[in-house]
């Protein structure tokens, strides 16, 4: 990431809104916002972790809610804040729960939308976990539509990554929902 070229960016903004950059209390506002982009983006940077997983015959249903994550929508650059789940049926091994909570990180860190987030997670735990049955349901509130356009605050945009058994059985991708209260 390039911060010195952020950092004059967000000083022509400034200059764009008429506003003085060198006013004391913007004169360091290019390299807090260059700060900020580099760890609200840093998905970017991560590398192929070490997905660890551990040989085991349970075939019972694993579940890990309410893991917070913030994304920035690619449309507008304000953020969208909300909570992912993530619901899998193992075939012969199970996922550090940690593992499952990077994945989510490390697309959620990057500028998306949520529909290609959801897809994003889903189709990685989907190849390293190999699991019978996965579910990825991610809830958020968009910035942009809380504080610009609609003002909608509160609504909440949800989707849903469906693979394997819960794809194919409605009972059993139902039976997880309800487990999740959706």
């Amino acid at each position: 990431m390039d911060k010195e070229r952020i950092e004059k960016a967000v000083r022509e903004i400034l200059f764009a809104i008429g506003e003085n950059p060198e006013r004391e209390g913007l004169r360091e506002t290019p390299r807090r916002v260059a700060e900020a982009m580099e760890e609200l983006l840093k998905g970017y940077e991560l590398k192929e972790d070490d997905f660890t997983v551990f040989q085991n015959q349970s075939q019972e249903t694993v579940i890990l809610r309410d893991i917070p994550f913030f994304s920035l929508c690619e449309h507008h650059l304000l953020p969208f804040i909300g909570k992912a789940h993530i619901a899998y049926i193992p075939q012969g091994k199970i996922a550090g729960v940690s593992k499952l909570v990077r994945v989510v990180d490390k697309y959620a860190h990057r500028l998306q939308v949520q529909e290609r987030l959801t897809e994003e997670i889903t189709n990685e735990l989907w190849e390293k976990v190999q699991p019978k049955g996965l579910l990825v349901l991610l809830e958020a509130e968009h910035l942009c539509m809380t504080l610009r356009g609609v003002r909608s605050p509160g609504s909440l945009v949800v989707t849903l990554g469906v693979r394997g058994i819960y794809e194919e059985q409605e009972s059993l991708r139902n039976a997880v929902l309800s487990l999740l209260g959706r």
